[in-house]
């Protein structure tokens, strides 16, 4: 049964609301996704490889995504499978994979980049809430990893 919300502390209340808005925009921004055929990490891992300026290692693609790299991998081997990506052993160094978008790939990066309607849910802060809203996440991101950190010593292998 749930906690009733008049009960909570103020942190635990303001973590619901985080909570909820968070399960609220993911579902939202996984169907719009779906118009293109990609799920969430599919869409992170693309517009990763589409926007890099150096070609990217599932090792680096685990740490960008905050995934742990065995869940990493398995998402990569799916998306290669589908075509999405494409990888290739590193010449000089033969333990080395590289990761890059194919054909197919870079087209649905391009019609992902087109479904932005979820993402610029925020248009509707003015700039001075905005500028709070990015100083506030911001704030509560490094205390995660802070407590992250704390937890578990190496959190997503290296990244953190």
């Amino acid at each position: 049964m749930a906690k009733d919300l008049t009960k909570m502390n103020e942190n635990e209340k303001t973590w619901v609301r985080l909570f909820r808005a968070h399960t609220v925009l993911e579902r939202a921004r996984e169907m719009e996704l779906s118009r293109v055929g990609i799920t969430l990490p599919q869409a992170a891992v693309l517009y990763f490889l589409g926007t890099a300026r150096e070609t990217l290692t599932p090792t680096k693609l685990a740490r960008l995504t905050y995934k742990e790299p065995h869940t990493a991998s398995g998402l990569l081997n799916r998306m290669e499978e589908q075509g999405l990506i494409k990888k290739t052993k590193d010449l000089k160094r033969k333990n080395l994979v590289r990761v890059s978008l194919t054909k197919k790939g870079g087209e649905i990066f391009k019609r992902l980049l087109s479904e932005r309607v979820v993402i610029n849910i925020t248009s509707c802060l003015s700039k001075k809430e905005l500028d709070t809203l990015n100083e506030l996440t911001d704030k509560l991101f490094e205390r995660t990893i802070e407590l992250l950190r704390e937890m578990q010593p190496n959190p997503y292998g290296t990244t953190l």
